[in-house]
């Protein structure tokens, strides 16, 4: 994948669970290749979706939790603001989608991207011209 892509939650997540070893190689390839091209994208809302993620569930150090978050912050990183939450607000009004999906949704968007990476959304639906690819699939 070439294009600017948005990574969700669950793809970083995905980098620490040792029980999903076939969703694991996925996640840790997508978000190097990402790296590599310059062309992935996450967000504040998924940097702390992460660590709370990972340090809860998963049960990974907080201290190389925060470490993690250094590093996928080093791809193209989008601020949650009061005009992301208020535009969140309204496509989760207008078109059913959670909150928290919503959010994600405006801040790919925002920030250029063409591709959601998500296995929350439904694969192959189209929000406001972006594509959700689950890459779990």
């Amino acid at each position: 994948m070439s294009a600017r892509s948005f990574l969700d939650t669950n793809v970083l997540v995905y980098t620490d669970d040792h029980d999903a070893p076939d969703k694991q190689r996925v996640a840790l390839d997508l978000v190097e290749q990402f790296r590599l091209q310059r062309t992935g994208v996450v967000s504040t809302q998924v940097l702390q979706e992460y660590f709370a993620a990972a340090t809860g569930k998963l049960r990974v150090r907080p201290d190389l939790a925060r470490r993690k978050v250094q590093i996928f912050a080093r791809l193209d990183l989008v601020q949650v603001d009061l005009d992301l939450i208020l535009s969140a607000i309204d496509l989760h009004r207008l078109q059913a989608v959670s909150f928290w999906d919503a959010l994600i949704v405006r801040a790919a968007l925002a920030s250029g991207c063409t591709v959601l990476l998500s296995e929350d959304l439904q694969t192959g639906q189209r929000l406001n011209g972006l594509q959700i690819v689950n890459p779990f699939a």
